[in-house]
């Protein structure tokens, strides 16, 4: 993929949010095996393809999944986790009466999730890229600088 394919373009925006999001199983259950994984993969493909999400990566074990996400701007990250997770746990406990035994709360996946943003550059080169910007008045910055810290 060129690097220009790779970001999402709307009327007055160019964009590109990835996230890593990792969510468990209540209780930490090995479920997801068998029938059960390969539905929870179809169920996460229809709700990312109905709502614009790329699926750049994803991975189901036993007992969570992990995923690389390419999201529009207008999905927050805990937005995207609760369309996940809430969709596909209705879904599974309905069709799989064995996980409405074992979750007898209603409640497939654990309460959390992991979530950190992927970027194409570094928080190094962002911030020097900022610090680069001199067309202007080069005195006045928006960040507080903080002193280097002597380790002596």
């Amino acid at each position: 993929m060129q690097d220009r394919d790779r970001y999402r373009k709307g009327a007055h925006t160019v964009l590109d949010l990835k996230y890593h999001i990792v969510w468990k199983s209540k209780y930490s259950y090995g479920v997801l095996t068998g029938e059960i994984a390969l539905r929870v993969r179809d169920i996460i493909r229809q709700i990312c393809g109905e709502k614009e999400i790329s699926i750049v990566k994803g991975n189901i074990r036993q007992n969570h999944i992990h995923m690389l996400l390419s999201a529009p701007a207008h999905l927050s990250p805990a937005k995207l986790v609760q369309l996940l997770k809430g969709r596909s746990s209705f879904l599974l406990q309905r069709e799989f009466p064995a996980l409405r035994k074992k979750y007898w709360g209603q409640h497939l996946w654990g309460r959390g999730y992991f979530c950190a943003t992927v970027g194409a550059t570094t928080e190094e080169q962002v911030k020097a890229y900022i610090e680069e910007q001199t067309e202007e008045c080069s005195n006045f910055k928006i960040w507080d600088e903080q002193p280097a810290q002597d380790s002596t």
